[in-house]
Formats: structure tokens, sequence, C-alpha cells
């Protein structure tokens, strides 16, 4: 996280059981506020898999001494999305609802499950059985030209920002982690139509940042970059297409969510919650 460490004031956490590191929690602090890392696209408490429910219960409830003792009034927590669990392992929502803490946001991001059984709609075949007419080729480069004419001018042209990595920052991560960040193209001519950049994991495919150019629909470049990439990574459990919120709320773009939908795709929420630290005693009624 060090490219971005002059935007936040980082507050990672190790919590340890006698000499054993048992979780990590990556974080930054704003005054007396912590938030799950909010320069990390997902993210939470990361546990050890041996790590039974009483002792993390136990870890938390040190978790939210050690905050408390330092002036800090709130933890904000992201819920990691179960998708990216290499275990079943949900004690979190225990802890949440225990420790009577606020959902203070609600992400809608859509995943296709299980893409062995991939099946786009009738409107995506016809979408990329267009692109094959256009001569739509899908390439591993023209990442510069895809950022700057492409990603940046539609995120400027819609909602009036730019996108929250710079390129020089994306190609950093890139060469830092080339199997885990990768980048594929749509071209015609050589014309780069669309692009997309994906942060892959042991169980997640993630789409984190794609685009087109104003004429995708009429090319079906973006539909054909989406079906080559969802094929190509069949052998993961999960494609997640991001988010579809258009606020951080329950508030969905309804465009968007259909797009996703016609790949198959399913809604699953990312949570955030605010937990009081001196709520901290409430922990210990929970095992008699």
């Amino acid at each position: 996280m060090e490219y971005h460490q002059d935007r936040f004031d980082d507050y990672s956490l190790m919590i340890y059981n006698d000499e054993k590191l048992v979780a990590l929690l990556p974080a930054n602090r704003d005054e007396k506020k912590i938030y799950s890392h909010q320069g990390l696209s997902y993210g939470g408490l990361l546990i050890n898999d041996k790590l039974r429910l009483e002792n993390y219960i136990e870890a938390f409830k040190a978790l939210l001494i050690f905050l408390q003792n330092e002036s800090i009034n709130e933890l904000h927590l992201k819920k990691s999305p179960f998708i990216y669990h290499k275990t079943l392992s949900d004690e979190i929502s225990y802890v949440l609802s225990a420790l009577e803490s606020q959902q203070v946001s609600f992400d809608s991001y859509f995943v296709i499950d299980n893409v062995l059984n991939y099946q786009p709609n009738r409107n995506r075949k016809r979408a990329i059985k267009l692109s094959e007419k256009q001569g739509v080729v899908i390439s591993d480069d023209g990442i510069d030209i895809f950022w700057k004419s492409v990603l940046e001018h539609n995120l400027v042209a819609k909602f009036g920002v730019k996108p929250v990595h710079t390129i020089e920052e994306i190609n950093y991560l890139m060469e830092a982690f080339p199997e885990h960040i990768k980048f594929y193209s749509a071209k015609s001519n050589n014309e780069v139509l669309a692009g997309a950049v994906l942060f892959i994991t042991d169980n997640v495919v993630h789409f984190q940042y794609s685009s087109g150019t104003e004429d995708r629909a009429e090319n079906g470049s973006l539909d054909a970059l989406f079906h080559f990439i969802i094929n190509k990574y069949q052998h993961k459990k999960y494609i997640s297409f991001g988010s579809s919120s258009t606020d951080k709320s329950l508030k969905i773009d309804s465009g968007l969510a259909y797009w996703k939908e016609s790949f198959g795709a399913r809604v699953m929420p990312q949570e955030q919650y605010a937990i009081q630290t001196k709520n901290h005693f409430k922990l210990d009624t929970i095992f008699k």
C-alpha cells in the first residue's frame, strides 16, 4: 500500500496471542476514528483460519480496548465479502450484532457464481456476434491509451471525477504483482475500443476498472471483452463485476445492474459498520 501512503494516516494493526500472530487489520486513522483501510477495494479483519470463535471474540475485544486506550472512539469496519474467503468464516457478523454496530454504507456488487455454467442472455449474445462482424479482437496491451482516452474521459464526462488510481500507480502495481493484476483491451483496426483492469485472487477475478468508447454499443467491444475474460477465467469460483451503487448506498444504477445481470451476475453486498470502541464489554456475555 506504500504507493499511496501520502493520502492516508496509516494505522494498520497486528493482533497476537502470546507471540503468535492471529489477525491483521489494514487501517488508517482520521482524528478519533479508525477506518478499515480506505485505500483498499475490500478489507476487514484478516484472521488465522485456525482461530476458534472464542479466541476471535477475545482478539476483537482486545482490539477495541487498545483503540479506546488510544483515544479512538469509532472503528469503521468493512465486512469482507464472502467470495474472498478461503474458508467458511463469518464470525464478524456475530460480533457486529453483539456490539450493536451501526451500518454506515451498503455497496452493491454483481457477481457470477460458478462460471463453468456461464450463459449470457440473448442481448449479450447479439452484441458478441456484432463484435465479431466488426472485427473486434482482444489484446493484453494498450493500457496507457485506454486510461487516458477511454477511462478518464468517461469518468470525467459522466461523474466529473478521475480514477482513484493514476496510470503510473496502476503500472507500478502491475509490475509488482504480475500474476494478480492484469489488463485486457478490445481493439478494432488497432484502435482501443474498451479495456478492463482485473484484480485476481485465489477465488475471484474482479473488474477493478472497465470502460468502453462512446460507440461501444455499436461495435459490441465491451461485451466481447467481458465475454473473453469470463471464459478465460472460468476456473475461478467467482467473477466480480464491481460496484453498481450510485453513492455507496442502497441506490443502484438500473442500467448498469441490468447489463451485469445479462451476463448472469447476481447482487452481493459489501457493508461497512461503525463500532463504538467503548462497547467492548458487550462481548463479555457471549460465552457462558
